[in-house]
């Protein structure tokens, strides 16, 4: 079992997690669709959900719709806005 620190002020709790070269069955399947193909792994905030596949698959719809470009915001705008969100969480995600 792997294990990410999540940071929420004075408490650090652990989140239990399937490393994820450990994934296998519909885990296993999931990791090509979320896997990070320049550093070939599972960034953390994905692997937070090895434990709850069907989550680890809403998280991903979920994350390939809101970054999808639409009539109002084309994708670039989008991931703009992503970027600047990133910066201002101090996430380098």
């Amino acid at each position: 079992m792997g294990q990410y620190l999540v940071m929420t002020g004075d408490e650090t709790p652990w989140i239990d997690t399937v490393p994820d070269d450990e994934w296998t069955g519909e885990l296993a399947s999931l990791r090509e669709q979320v896997v990070d193909r320049e550093h070939g792994r599972v960034d953390h905030i994905m692997a937070i959900h090895s434990l709850n596949p069907r989550g680890l698959a809403a998280h991903h719809a979920l994350y390939g719709s809101a970054m999808a470009g639409t009539g109002s915001l084309r994708k670039v705008e989008r991931e703009l806005i992503a970027l600047v969100v990133s910066l201002e969480n101090h996430c380098h995600y």
